[in-house]
């Protein structure tokens, strides 16, 4: 399993303006941003206890969190990921899921995925029957994303994040997110082994810090 540097910070507007506007001359943009940005909705797991969340909250060195996610409201390309973090390290495992498939787990659905021959569909299966794994949220923004070969870095800007309050019909390109309370703009850095002078350089702030944000537990700041 590989696991990424991810480094978060919560930035205000004339931060991101600012860091964009370095970043153009340097990396490139995301092939598949379209006029440099795409729109992103996932469908996030919890369990009755909310175990992800308080996870999260509580800092737990070791988590992980099971979502659905599809991208400028296209449910002809979906995936299922589980995202794993270990001592502030990043995992992500990601299959593609149909959205009939997807329909049926949100049905309640599920006995297809226990035999499945791929490992992500019958870890879900076991995670809903054995932990009560179940649809809480749905979690809507923007992003912006640059990349850059050395050290496969990918830097992105994440803004306009809504969520789904308790509903769960991600599906539905017509459901209604709303604004998650004052959530700031959020620049994400992720590498490999190494992140480049060149990037380091580029993304400082003065005054800015790495934050710990989750724009799950932002989105669920309303129940």
């Amino acid at each position: 399993m590989k696991f990424r540097h991810e480094l978060k910070t919560e930035i205000n507007r004339a931060d991101y303006l600012a860091l964009r506007s370095r970043l153009r001359v340097i990396m490139s943009i995301d092939s598949h941003a379209a006029d440099g940005k795409y729109f992103v909705r996932s469908l996030y797991f919890d369990n009755a206890s909310d175990r992800a969340l308080r996870e999260k909250i509580e800092g737990f060195n070791r988590r992980e969190k099971f979502r659905i996610r599809y991208y400028n409201f296209n449910t002809d390309f979906l995936c299922l990921e589980k995202k794993s973090k270990l001592n502030g390290l990043c995992n992500k495992q990601s299959v593609r899921i149909t959205e009939q498939q997807a329909s049926s787990i949100l049905k309640g659905d599920i006995v297809w995925l226990k035999d499945s021959t791929i490992s992500l569909f019958s870890e879900l299966h076991y995670k809903i029957k054995s932990e009560g794994l179940a649809p809480k949220t749905v979690v809507d923004y923007v992003r912006e994303p640059f990349v850059y070969g050395p050290g496969n870095v990918r830097v992105t800007f994440d803004y306009d994040i809504r969520t789904g309050l308790r509903g769960t019909d991600f599906l539905n390109k017509d459901f209604v997110t709303v604004p998650a309370g004052n959530a700031p703009i959020i620049m994400e850095v992720k590498f490999d082994a190494f992140l480049p002078d060149i990037i380091r350089d580029a993304i400082q702030l003065v005054g800015r810090g790495t934050s710990a944000f989750s724009k799950y537990a932002q989105c669920r700041i309303y129940g």
